[in-house]
């Protein structure tokens, strides 16, 4: 294979791809050309605030863009009728009492697509501009050795991507240690505000310390109760109830104060992630979301439409 015309990181702005970017950075891993943030327009505060702080003092005195892609809000999205909207994977209560999952598209049309534009314009053939056989770039993703069966390759010729952790052997633990020497132990956790993937214990560190962010949570919950509203406006609206929460209850009335056995076991095994945040050890639950490794295998989630 050629040699690439670029290296891009898919920076989320956790804990993962902030490693890579600091890692470039000072010079333990070859300098990025570019990293691409893709942002789904409703993030938390504390993310946006993070890529800030990276922006500043990280990628601008490393000589590395940080492209922050645009476009409309997923919650926007959701609620407009006029607007086509990609699916998230809410929970659905069926008529006849069964659980599902409504099949996500968010990903792909919030992320993804986002993604693989900017690097196409970025290789200098944007749009639907035909590139030239061996013209790529080299996309990094921010995927440890704990979760390496997520590692897969981008499905597109002119983005191969390339897991640095995975060829340092580090693990999430490791990156945290290097992260909390480097001045960056509070690196949050990305992923939309009204995930529907979030653990009990994500969405209990929403209610009890981000009560703006969780008031908006639940009031989206409600919102989308009968489906999106441009479903419901084109005649085809949601044969069941739609929910942010596994439970299928409002989400101010879900038990999220229930620790699943899942919780439990990463609480046991992953010591030094309780000591990363002492005032938050709750937060020892899933990790964020990735553009290239969606929480769709979360053990917590896949629980309530499988049993």
């Amino acid at each position: 294979m050629s040699a690439p015309k670029l290296r891009v990181l898919s920076l989320g702005a956790g804990v993962q791809s902030t490693a890579l970017l600091l890692l470039s950075a000072e010079g333990r891993l070859p300098r990025l050309d570019a990293a691409v943030f893709s942002d789904t327009g409703w993030e938390p505060k504390a993310v946006y605030e993070h890529l800030d702080r990276l922006e500043r003092e990280v990628a601008v005195p490393a000589g590395i863009p940080v492209i922050r892609t645009g476009g409309r809000s997923i919650r926007d999205d959701a609620l407009d009728p006029g607007h086509r909207f990609a699916s998230m994977p809410l929970f659905v209560r069926n008529l006849d009492g069964t659980v599902g999952m409504i099949r996500r598209q968010c990903t792909d049309e919030y992320k993804l697509k986002r993604i693989k534009r900017e690097v196409r314009a970025l290789l200098g053939y944007p749009g639907r501009t035909r590139l030239p056989a061996g013209v790529f770039a080299e996309q990094w993703v921010g995927i440890s050795t704990d979760e390496f069966t997520r590692a897969k390759d981008s499905g597109i010729r002119y983005a191969v991507n390339r897991h640095p952790l995975l060829e340092l052997d580090w693990a999430r633990s490791d990156c945290l240690r290097y992260l909390a020497r480097k001045g960056w132990a509070s690196t949050p956790k990305s992923a939309c505000i009204g995930c529907p993937f979030h653990s009990n214990a994500q969405w209990r560190h929403m209610r009890d310390h981000q009560p703006e962010e969780w008031a908006d949570a639940v009031a989206f919950d409600h919102s989308i109760r009968a489906g999106n509203a441009r479903g419901n406006a084109s005649g085809s609206p949601l044969l069941g109830q739609a929910y942010l929460h596994r439970s299928c209850l409002p989400l101010d009335q879900a038990p999220i104060d229930h620790v699943t056995s899942h919780e439990w076991g990463q609480r046991q095994g992953s010591l030094l992630e309780l000591l990363a945040d002492q005032n938050e050890q709750e937060e020892a639950g899933p990790v964020g979301c990735s553009p290239w490794t969606c929480r769709s295998e979360d053990p917590d989630a896949a629980m309530a439409v499988t049993g």
